[in-house]
């Protein structure tokens, strides 16, 4: 008997179909989310609960634990006839109880394979939001119970692995390197206002792993919904885990004496800067604070604090690089003209700014959403060519990797997948 190729009699695609309009929580291939929900965790931080269904638990399976620390998913909401997409953080790890919920009520009534009832523990994700915005203020305020959206999976790059890929990349450089430090090198977090919420899976993740991790949350209030969930890892990792909350509006939790993160503030902690790798998550102002401490920081070797610093921000951080060709100074450079050729179109144009406008530029149109670095609408994959990222000043490496036409500029010519 031949065997090979057998096409599907009945498309997926249609069954999705027609099962949407009996249950729109059902999919086999569509991942969705219904809130089940909500907690005030602020007067300006709102969290959202949602339970996941089968597709979006099948098309996770292969993370560990679901997903990582520091990942998010994009939200796919109607209002007002139209949709909607925004990326939002995960708050946590997946099957690990959050502190202000009791997860042993999350039991969900599911079929076996013989159609009978069984329990099983429900399948949540936790977003914490900040109700500005339309997306956002209609999600937390207005978003009704029981509501069903459309979800992508868990992704992005603001992960552990992800900054120990990179660190044992750059050790491999340097001489007498080994990758063993970096299995259980210092970790500092800092984030500002709402950009705690990544960090809660992050630095769980890094204590379960055995790093040392220090936080520093920079805010407007104390967040004590938040302090409660720092006391009990400090229980948990008393020789692993400390914290600082900075409250900007009250001196006596500053560090050497400013509101602002800078050098001094940094260098109090007393961390050992060759073998620390540095998440952060904030305003333009903090991360323009961070960067330019990090270039005071004198590190061995020739080595760069700059480059161990990986950010995962919610505003467009401070350009590191300046488009104006007769400006002078030291973060002014000289941005060449190169070429960029998009593979798949069959289309080439040049660039002397980021690759999204220059695109623009030749009526070339490409994917985009807030145009700052934030929402993701914009990644590609690069296949040759080096990259710099504005708001970091990191340069990419020359072969095939994810970036963001929005905030990257071309140093070589550059071949993307698009």
């Amino acid at each position: 008997m031949a065997t090979g190729y057998r096409p599907e009699i009945v498309q997926r695609a249609f069954v999705d179909f027609i099962g949407s309009r009996l249950h729109p929580f059902r999919s086999l291939t569509t991942p969705k989310l219904r809130l089940v929900e909500r907690y005030d965790l602020s007067d300006d931080l709102i969290a959202l609960r949602f339970e996941t269904n089968r597709a979006f638990r099948q098309q996770t399976n292969g993370a560990k634990s679901g997903w990582q620390g520091g990942q998010y998913i994009d939200l796919r909401v109607l209002i007002d006839g139209i949709y909607h997409q925004r990326s939002y953080s995960l708050v946590g790890l997946a099957n690990q109880p959050l502190w202000w919920h009791d997860a042993t009520v999350d039991i969900d009534v599911d079929v076996d394979v013989d159609n009978n009832p069984i329990k099983s523990k429900r399948h949540t994700v936790t977003l914490a939001i900040k109700p500005q915005g339309m997306v956002s203020h209609y999600s937390t305020k207005h978003l009704p119970i029981g509501a069903t959206i459309n979800t992508s999976i868990p992704r992005g790059h603001f992960t552990l692995a992800q900054s120990l890929m990179t660190a044992q990349r750059e050790a491999s450089d340097r001489e007498h390197s080994d990758k063993e430090n970096f299995q259980k090198n210092t970790l500092l977090f800092i984030a500002g206002g709402s950009g705690i919420t990544p960090m809660l899976g992050l630095i769980t993740q890094a204590l379960e792993d055995q790093h040392q991790v220090v936080l520093l949350h920079y805010n407007r209030s104390a967040l004590a919904a938040f302090t409660q969930q720092w006391q009990q890892l400090i229980a948990l990792y008393p020789n692993s885990f400390r914290y600082h909350l900075i409250n900007t509006k009250d001196q006596n939790s500053y560090l050497s004496g400013s509101r602002h993160l800078t050098t001094d503030s940094l260098l109090s902690l007393n961390l050992p800067w060759a073998d620390t790798q540095i998440f952060a998550c904030g305003s333009q102002a903090l991360l323009a604070g961070l960067y330019q401490a990090a270039t005071d920081i004198t590190l061995p070797q020739g080595q760069s604090l700059r480059d161990s610093i990986t950010i995962e921000n919610f505003g467009s951080a401070l350009a590191d690089i300046s488009f104006d060709r007769h400006q002078t100074g030291d973060k002014a450079v000289d941005i060449q003209e190169h070429t960029i050729y998009l593979r798949a179109r069959q289309r080439q144009f040049s660039s002397d700014t980021t690759l999204l406008v220059a695109a623009e530029r030749e009526n070339i149109r490409l994917a985009y959403g807030c145009r700052q670095g934030v929402c993701q609408l914009c990644r590609c994959n690069k296949v040759s060519g080096v990259v710099k990222n504005i708001q970091t000043g990191r340069l990419s490496g020359d072969g095939y990797e994810p970036i963001q036409t929005c905030i990257n500029v071309a140093m070589t010519d550059v071949v993307l997948d698009i």
